[in-house]
């Protein structure tokens, strides 16, 4: 089966559904995660992505669970690609890679720094610097659908949101076509950056979105975020913190508002962060309508 162009997917009349993935670290976990995806898979997504772990980390489980995902299921995969400690040449072989798996979408990430995602970023001494430059080489390499990454938030190297746009703006210019975002937290961070954008490119943006199961999470994902959550979200998970399964009814009670409230703003669909399980996200999905031949 032909890839599907994630682009043409953004611009039709229904909003689009992904769900993203991490690579496992052992054989159970691996278990787990292609448990997720055959539940996921039934619900026919648009797309699916997998993660480098951090600092670029577990790079070459995330190249063979994409090439596995592209050659056993029936889903489409948007594949990885960061700059962390890679040379150009390391990067051109895994770009090989993906091709010979018929992988056409990749998302082109800088990365964060290894060890530390807040860290000072510091480029491999025959590599790369930017994202930008990322999407740039990849476009040089086949013909690839690229997209890349947002910030609603603003990203914690930037100086505020007029240098992310005008970063994504550039990201377009060097090839991008679509972009996806952090998880979000706040719709109208969201919406901001979204009609900014629109100001400048016409460049899909499909926000990230994760319910929150439990408050362990809480603590990475602001460190992965770069911001805290916002305190009204943050108060109505704290509100409950002695009862588990509260928490995670208002996780995801938390995630349809969030959905519901972008996606008749207009989005033009979800991406939908799973945490390597599928019962959450499937809620959210459930409560949104969003079956296959609604969408």
């Amino acid at each position: 089966m032909a890839p599907r162009n994630i682009p043409a997917l953004l611009a039709g009349q229904r909003p689009s559904v992904s769900f993203e993935f991490f690579p496992p670290k052992d054989d159970v976990s691996e278990a787990a995660l292609w448990d997720a995806i055959r539940r996921l898979e039934r619900v026919r997504p648009d797309f699916v992505s997998v993660t480098y772990g951090a600092g670029g980390s577990t790079q070459d489980r995330t190249v063979r669970v994409t090439e596995r995902i592209a050659r056993e299921t029936t889903l489409t995969p948007l594949a990885h690609l960061t700059c962390v400690g890679a040379s150009v040449e390391d990067i051109r072989r895994v770009v090989g890679q993906y091709a010979a798996a018929g992988v056409r979408n990749i998302l082109a990430l800088r990365g964060d720094p290894p060890g530390d995602p807040g860290g000072e970023w510091v480029a491999h001494p025959e590599g790369l610097d930017h994202a930008t430059d990322l999407v740039g080489l990849v476009r040089t390499l086949g013909n690839f659908t690229i997209g890349v990454a947002a910030f609603p938030d603003v990203h914690p190297a930037s100086r505020d949101l007029d240098q992310d746009v005008e970063v994504l703006v550039k990201k377009a210019d060097a090839g991008a076509s679509f972009a996806v975002t952090q998880m979000v937290f706040d719709a109208d961070t969201y919406l901001r950056l979204r009609d900014r954008v629109a100001q400048h490119r016409d460049l899909p943006i499909t926000p990230g979105l994760m319910p929150v199961t439990n408050l362990k999470q809480i603590t990475r994902m602001t460190q992965l975020m770069g911001t805290p959550l916002p305190q009204r979200v943050l108060g109505r998970l704290e509100a409950v913190a002695g009862d588990a399964d509260a928490v995670r009814a208002v996780g995801v009670e938390i995630a349809t508002e969030l959905a519901q409230r972008m996606l008749s703003e207009g989005a033009p669909g979800l991406h939908f962060i799973t945490m390597n399980r599928s019962t959450a996200t499937l809620e959210v999905y459930q409560n949104l309508g969003l079956a296959a031949g609604a969408r």
